[in-house]
């Protein structure tokens, strides 16, 4: 690691718009490792694109797409939307530089990011109604709950889709996953809390739940929704703790190592070994 921190100036022409913005990605992979962050973030270090993320992203433009339509009061079936998928698949792949081992290995993933969409699709509420957002992005002054102190920093996050309900807003988030269970709520507590955080301050109603829909890449694929309660003053303070920290890791220009089971499958793991 390196001896001196880097100055905020020194930082914020490294970071490419490190200081723009707040997400809850960056939120995400600091937490997970501040060096994985740097790595990312400032140092501006590319890794290829995994078949696993590669295919995330691809099932989530297929649903962006269904959703979309569904807002205009079109239901596509989903023939039509796995058809889609498949014309532009060539184009995400060039546009992600994705690399398959093979012909084969690619058509694997095609047909598994199809499979995934159609259970999905086949799974859909009749009766589910049109979305009030689909991919929307967000951006909201992340002003203290407590002091009410303006942190100088917006929030911004991309929600992947808000319903309407009887009591308000549901929030849902899209995850692709490889096996089944109930998802810890604690592990996707800070994303969440910032989407109900972004809702809350752009719109004049609070969310009446937030729910994780996963799409299980098991042999014969499944859907899980799992619901998580409304967001109270505990979840917005715990974010803002976790804000507040991460600023002052980027003012201090300090960025620990920090090792953990999630290095099995980070990128950046070969880097660890060569820092400063």
């Amino acid at each position: 690691m390196s001896s001196e921190p880097l100055s905020r100036n020194q930082l914020v022409q490294r970071a490419g718009g490190v200081w723009d913005y707040i997400s809850p990605s960056r939120l995400s992979t600091w937490l997970a490792c501040p060096l994985k962050f740097k790595r990312k973030y400032l140092d501006g270090i590319r890794t290829p694109t995994s078949p696993a993320a590669f295919l995330g992203k691809v099932v989530h433009g297929g649903l962006e797409h269904y959703y979309r339509h569904r807002q205009l009061g079109i239901t596509l079936a989903h023939e039509d939307v796995v058809g889609r998928l498949v014309e532009y698949w060539p184009d995400a792949a060039a546009d992600d530089g994705m690399f398959f081992v093979s012909v084969a290995a690619e058509q694997a993933l095609q047909t598994q990011a199809a499979a995934l969409i159609k259970t999905y699709l086949l799974q859909v509420p009749t009766i589910e109604p049109r979305p009030l957002a689909v991919e929307v992005a967000l951006e909201a002054p992340l002003l203290d709950p407590v002091s009410g102190e303006d942190l100088g920093i917006p929030l911004v996050g991309i929600v992947d889709l808000v319903l309407p309900t009887d009591e308000g807003p549901l929030i849902a988030d899209f995850k692709t996953t490889s096996r089944s269970s109930d998802p810890l709520e604690i592990t996707h507590e800070i994303q969440l809390s910032c989407y109900a955080y972004l809702l809350r301050h752009n719109s004049a109603a609070h969310e009446a739940g937030l729910e994780i829909r996963s799409l299980v890449k098991t042999k014969i694929p499944k859907v899980e929704l799992h619901r998580y309660a409304v967001r109270n003053e505990k979840h917005f303070g715990r974010l803002f703790a976790v804000v507040r920290a991460y600023i002052d890791d980027l003012d201090s220009g300090r960025f620990l190592f920090r090792p953990g089971l999630g290095c099995a499958m980070c990128e950046f793991r070969s880097t660890c070994l060569t820092a400063d």
